[in-house]
């Protein structure tokens, strides 16, 4: 097939963000390349501040090279409805959604009828497109890039106790903050943290060489000793649309490369994983700091899950081109 991937190269157009996960390591693009298609990326970078010069441009590139497929991973209203309609009545469009979880009322249900098909990571949000007379849409969970192999949890040489990577946000400060407060010294990599952002091959490495890996939410916290730690925080907690938290990439790379992970629990993470065997969670600030310590001073505890979590993903069939060849599957590509 020919397939356009309609991506950002840089994380919101910014090229001091570092790559997007569809550029990165491999990441989508490559994925699609893998499965043997025909792949002519549309990296709309340089039109991100002129929408309308956008829609021109994305349409004369489509119409020049007559794609099977149009892939895009929408992040507001970049696109018109019109570009939409008008690529859908000439070539299968396929848009994944991913933020269905807090966003499908104030996104998706407008923009969802105007693709052939949609990719939802939320399960629960399959009754909400049908509910609006939508048929076309197809569940699929997050996946990775890549993953190790032949990796010798005997042999791995920690560099951190406790590490997180992640773009930095008021929340996930406030957390590590606490946490270096009781004498756990986090080590975090990624956008607004003093370290900066990593490349994918130094990201990996981090989740094997870190004796736990954080994965901590960036969606919303209940928590009063948060909410109330400044007026911001408080203001924030009540504006917010984000009221359920969602499974994230982030879930599956920790572990497809042999690293340990406590994370937040997320619904649906138990469809994926064996709570407290092939993963580990935490329910708020205190629970999280028992458990830090806790698997700091248990090895084999940690390094049981850590190697059951590794067999679990690979066990999924964990990549992204595993993902691109179920969905072309199931839209009979």
């Amino acid at each position: 097939m020919k397939i356009i991937p309609v991506f950002l190269h840089y994380d919101y157009g910014i090229k001091e963000r570092g790559e997007t996960i569809e550029y990165a390591g491999g990441g989508w693009f490559a994925a699609l390349k893998q499965l043997g298609h025909d792949v002519y990326p549309f990296w709309w970078d340089d039109y991100i501040f002129d929408k309308e010069k956008l829609q021109k441009q994305l349409i004369g590139y489509a119409d020049s090279i007559k794609p099977d497929i149009i892939l895009f991973i929408l992040m507001r209203d970049e696109f018109t409805f019109e570009t939409l309609d008008y690529l859908k009545e000439r070539y299968i469009t396929i848009n994944w959604f991913w933020d269905d979880q807090w966003r499908f009322e104030s996104f998706t249900r407008y923009y969802a009828p105007h693709f052939t098909y949609c990719i939802t990571t939320d399960k629960f949000a399959i009754s909400k497109y049908k509910l609006i007379g939508y048929q076309n849409v197809i569940f699929s969970s997050p996946a990775c890039h890549d993953y190790a192999t032949n990796i010798d949890f005997e042999k791995v040489e920690y560099k951190y106790d406790v590490s997180f990577v992640g773009q930095n946000s008021t929340y996930r400060r406030w957390v590590i903050k606490q946490l270096r407060k009781r004498g756990i010294d986090v080590v975090c990599f990624g956008y607004g943290w003093p370290r900066g952002p990593i490349s994918y091959e130094e990201m990996t490495e981090i989740f094997r060489t870190s004796k736990i890996n954080l994965n901590i939410s960036n969606s919303i916290s209940y928590d009063i000793r948060f909410i109330f730690s400044n007026y911001k925080n408080f203001k924030t907690f009540l504006k917010s649309k984000k009221r359920v938290e969602q499974i994230k990439q982030r879930n599956f790379e920790i572990p497809a490369f042999g690293g340990f992970q406590l994370t937040n629990y997320v619904p649906s993470l138990e469809d994926h994983f064996e709570i407290g065997k092939e993963i580990a969670i935490y329910t708020g600030i205190d629970d999280l700091l028992l458990q830090i310590i806790y698997y700091l001073e248990n090895e084999e505890a940690r390094k049981k899950i850590a190697i059951a979590g590794y067999k679990k993903v690979l066990s999924l069939g964990p990549t992204y081109v595993h993902r691109f060849k179920d969905i072309f599957s199931r839209i009979g590509k």
